[in-house]
């Protein structure tokens, strides 16, 4: 590593361990690397950080924020519990189920998973209290259930991503997430109902509602049918599947009744964007209207006076994000020119020549830097540094777009920056070394799912390609977990060439 490089990590560093804020952190390195370098950093960084974020893709980052404020003060966290109550309450641990569900929808819906834990965890964590459920235990499923809504589409972060990937599709990654989403939170599940199994939780009746009129009904099957018709290209799922989803909704129906202008948020951006009718940008500024729409006039849970405040705090949010994209831009840029992407590249290729070994080992040090960093800093810094890595061994970019969130998500829980873990501590009363234990389990099934992302490219790839984000074309060039496969054969195959 040469010296730039050496001087880039040192004051970095240097600087995260005396508490100086991140985006600083990153813009102070870079400048003085940039100053070793022999440029001119006043010229050469301004011009990076402007150009950093002078992206028409960014301009969903706001309106998804903003989106996340209207939703998370709207009230309808509490709508998508009583739906979730309805689907899984019944089981043994039904809350907890009820929780990581709610949580799946609501960070889906909003984009944030700290507003997953604030909005969802300010009711379930209390309400399991009440019902006998172990404090520490509820607040670390609501933690890490809130992580699912960063996986489950729209995220802001994956728009991050895209950007600092430089040539991947926002919609792409918007549907490559879906599958990973559901896979984390069934893990968590499985977790949950195993402990609620153990303690002796029980689930908690509750009342099928009456039929309501036709019209409503035929509303519903609308909305189902529709969800499932945004696929594209024409392409629909089987009318078994239809059928039984609507067969479901008329059980619950009061409570999805309740909860379908929340979940139509859902259809109207995702199924937007895959039929063409507006960009990610663009749906971005829908998804504020809509929300709008519904806290302040249908729901008044949102009183025209709370809305400089919300506007306030969402500026607040928006130019701190812009402020790390604006320094990692310059990092990046002084990053390349000290070829630091590839030296780790030809280290890390040099350690094995297995990319499940290589693989491992990257997730291994996106864990340890997810502990002390933030998700937004993170993405955008080991993006360009092990995107090339993976792509040599055949990982499509997309995939790895979704394994780094899936890793990065683990951190959001995990002390000493974890940002979920500090609100879920905040809302259920307790400490950080208290919950601590009760959150292993957990983390080992976001580590297990993470494995999962990481070595079937079908979980994440699969979606994509049928929704037409992804050519299958584009798919077969990468032979992720294909060569690794069947080496002998391979070996074969080349010594008769």
């Amino acid at each position: 590593m040469g010296v730039v490089a050496l001087i880039l990590v040192i004051t970095f560093v240097t600087l995260l361990l005396l508490r100086v804020p991140i985006a600083v952190s990153i813009a102070l390195a870079s400048f003085v690397a940039i100053l070793a370098e022999g440029s001119d950093p006043s010229v050469i960084l301004a011009s990076k950080m402007a150009n950093g974020v002078n992206s028409f893709a960014l301009l969903a980052i706001p309106f998804f924020i903003l989106s996340g404020y209207l939703m998370g003060k709207g009230g309808l966290a509490r709508r998508l519990i009583d739906f979730a109550a309805v689907l899984v309450g019944a089981f043994p641990g039904g809350l907890g189920y009820v929780n990581t569900l709610t949580c799946m929808l609501f960070g889906s819906i909003s984009g944030s998973a700290a507003a997953a834990v604030s909005s969802v965890g300010g009711f379930m964590i209390p309400e399991m209290n009440r019902k006998g459920y172990n404090r520490e235990f509820n607040v670390s499923l609501t933690t890490t259930a809130a992580t699912t809504g960063l996986l489950i589409p729209p995220s802001n972060i994956m728009i991050v991503y895209s950007v600092a990937a430089g040539s991947v599709s926002i919609a792409a990654m918007f549907m490559a997430g879906v599958f990973p989403g559901i896979i984390t939170g069934l893990f968590i599940m499985l977790v949950a109902g195993i402990i609620s199994i153990i303690n002796g939780y029980r689930g908690q009746s509750n009342e099928i509602p009456k039929w309501k009129p036709w019209l409503s009904t035929a509303l519903v099957i609308v909305f189902l049918v529709g969800a499932f018709l945004a696929k594209g290209e024409g392409k629909t799922l089987s009318g078994g599947v239809v059928v039984g989803a609507i067969i479901v909704s008329l059980i619950c129906f009061q409570s999805l009744r309740r909860a379908f202008p929340t979940l139509l948020l859902i259809v109207i951006v995702i199924g937007g964007i895959l039929q063409g009718i507006f960009t990610a940008t663009e749906a971005a500024a829908i998804a504020v209207v809509y929300s709008f729409f519904l806290s302040v006039i249908i729901y008044r849970e949102i009183s025209f006076k709370e809305l400089p405040s919300i506007l306030r705090d969402t500026g607040i949010t928006t130019a701190v994000v812009m402020l790390l994209i604006g320094a990692s831009s310059g990092m990046s840029w002084i990053m390349t020119m000290a070829n630091i992407p590839q030296t780790v590249s030809e280290s890390l290729l040099g350690l094995s020549d297995n990319p499940i070994l290589i693989l491992l080992t990257i997730n291994l040090l996106l864990i340890f830097v997810g502990t002390f960093m933030d998700m937004t800093p993170a993405v955008l810094i080991f993006t360009p540094i092990f995107l090339p890595v993976v792509t040599q061994l055949g990982m499509h970019p997309v995939q790895f777009g979704i394994m780094l969130i899936a890793n990065l998500c683990i951190g959001l829980c995990t002390p000493p920056v974890g940002t979920c873990l500090f609100i879920g501590c905040g809302v259920g009363k307790t400490t950080i070394a208290k919950v601590t234990s009760k959150m292993i389990p957990f983390f080992l099934a976001m580590v297990a799912a993470l494995m999962v992302i990481t070595y079937v490219p079908a979980v994440s790839l699969w979606l994509p390609v049928e929704t037409g984000q992804i050519k299958q074309k584009e798919v077969e060039q990468y032979e992720f977990m294909h060569d690794s496969a069947e080496p002998e054969e391979k070996n074969a195959e080349n010594a008769a060439s």
